[in-house]
C-alpha cells in the first residue's frame, strides 16, 4: 500500500510541476507574439470621470502602436473594487489590464477587506496622468483670498470650519486631512456621496470650502463662483496659472497630486510590461493629446519605468497608512 501510496504522490508531483512548466513556457511563448488578439482594458468606475477620459484617450493610438485593438470597459461597482478585483484574478498574460487612480492604493489601506492588495496582485506599468487638488472656498463665505488668512481665519473660528469631500477616504478627504495636520488647524469633515452633490453645496454655500481636483473645479474659480486659495502639486497648474502652490504660499513641503496609472495582473511576463511600458511612454507624449490633456488641468506623464512605478505604488501605501492611522480615517 505504501508503494502504491509513493507512486501516485510521485505521479501528481510529476503532473503538478508538469503544469507549471506548461504555463510558464505557455506565458513566454505568448510573450514572445504578444500582443495577438485584443486587449481589454478595465476602468473600474463610471463612465465620464477623469479615469474614463485619460484611459479612452490613450486606448486608440495605444492600440494602433501595439496592433491590436483596445476595448475600454467600465466595471464599476463596490467603490471601484469589483473591476479591480477583476483584473487582480485575471490571468496574467496582458490581455486584461486595470487603468485606475489613487484610490487603487487607498481603498486597501482604508477598507478591512478591500480584496488585493496593490503590490503582490499586480504589476505595475506606467503611471498615466496627474492631477493636483486645489484648495477653493466659497467666496460669500470665507473672506479670506490667501493661505495666509485662510489659516487665521480657521483658527479665529470658535466652532471648527466644515469642509464637503465625495466621501471617506475620498482623495479630498485625505488632501483636506494632510492640510490639517501641516497648518495645525482642526476642520470638521462633511462626506457625501460622490464629488457632484459636493461641489453643488460648496458652489450654494451651505458648505464653505473643499479640497478638489483642479480639472473640475478650474472653471469655478475662472468665473468667480469660488476662490482658489492654493494648489497641491509642486508647480503652479497651467489652467490656474495665477494660483500659488500652498508650498509657496507658505506651507512649506506640502504635496498631493492624485494620480492615474495602469496595471497588469501580478506574473504577467516582464517583456509584456516592458513593451507596455515602452508604447504608453510615447504615447503620453503625443503633442495633440497633451495640449488637450492641459487645458483640462490634468498632466500626462509616464514613470520611467515600471520598477519605478512600483516603488512610487510603495511608497503612497506608507505615506495613506500613516495618515490613516494618525488621522483616524476610514471609508465608507
Amino acid at each position: 500500500m505504501r508503494v502504491i501510496q509513493n507512486l501516485m504522490f510521485g505521479t501528481c508531483l510529476l503532473l503538478t510541476c508538469g503544469s507549471a512548466c506548461f504555463s510558464a513556457n505557455t506565458l513566454a511563448q505568448d510573450a514572445a507574439t504578444y500582443p495577438n488578439r485584443p486587449i481589454r482594458m478595465i476602468v473600474p468606475v463610471a463612465p465620464g470621470g477623469n479615469v474614463d477620459i485619460v484611459a479612452r484617450a490613450i486606448a486608440e493610438p495605444l492600440s494602433r502602436a501595439l496592433g491590436q485593438q483596445i476595448i475600454v470597459e467600465n466595471k464599476p461597482g463596490a467603490s471601484s473594487l469589483l473591476g479591480t478585483n477583476l483584473v487582480a484574478k485575471a490571468p496574467p498574460d496582458g490581455y486584461t489590464l486595470l487603468a485606475h487612480s489613487t484610490t487603487f492604493v487607498t481603498a486597501p489601506v482604508l477598507l478591512k477587506d478591500a480584496g488585493y492588495d496593490p503590490v503582490s496582485d499586480f504589476e505595475p506599468i506606467s503611471v498615466t496622468c496627474q492631477i493636483p487638488m486645489v484648495l477653493v472656498v466659497n467666496p460669500d463665505k470665507i473672506p479670506a483670498r490667501n493661505l495666509k488668512g485662510f489659516i487665521a481665519l480657521s483658527k479665529a473660528q470658535t466652532r471648527e470650519l466644515a469642509y464637503a469631500s465625495s466621501g471617506n477616504g475620498s482623495t479630498g478627504h485625505i488632501a483636506a486631512e494632510l492640510f490639517s495636520h501641516a497648518a495645525g488647524v482642526s476642520y470638521l469633515h462633511i462626506p457625501y456621496k460622490g464629488n457632484s452633490q459636493a461641489m453643488i453645496d460648496l458652489l450654494g454655500g451651505q458648505i464653505p470650502f473643499m479640497f478638489d481636483q483642479v480639472s473640475t473645479s478650474a472653471q469655478y474659480a475662472l468665473n468667480g463662483k469660488l476662490f482658489a486659495i492654493g494648489v497641491t502639486s509642486k508647480v503652479r497648474s497651467p489652467i490656474l496659472p495665477e494660483v500659488p502652490t500652498l508650498d509657496e504660499a507658505g506651507l512649506t513641503g506640502f504635496e498631493d497630486s492624485t494620480f492615474n496609472g495602469l496595471f497588469a495582473p501580478a506574473g504577467t511576463p516582464p517583456e509584456i510590461i516592458d513593451r507596455l511600458h515602452r508604447e504608453v511612454s510615447l504615447v503620453l507624449k503625443s503633442p495633440v493629446l497633451v495640449e488637450i490633456f492641459k487645458a483640462k488641468g490634468v498632466e500626462l506623464v509616464a514613470s520611467p519605468s515600471p520598477q519605478d512605478f512600483g516603488l512610487y505604488i510603495s511608497r503612497q501605501m506608507q505615506r495613506y497608512q500613516e495618515l490613516a492611522r494618525v488621522a483616524n480615517i476610514r471609508a465608507d
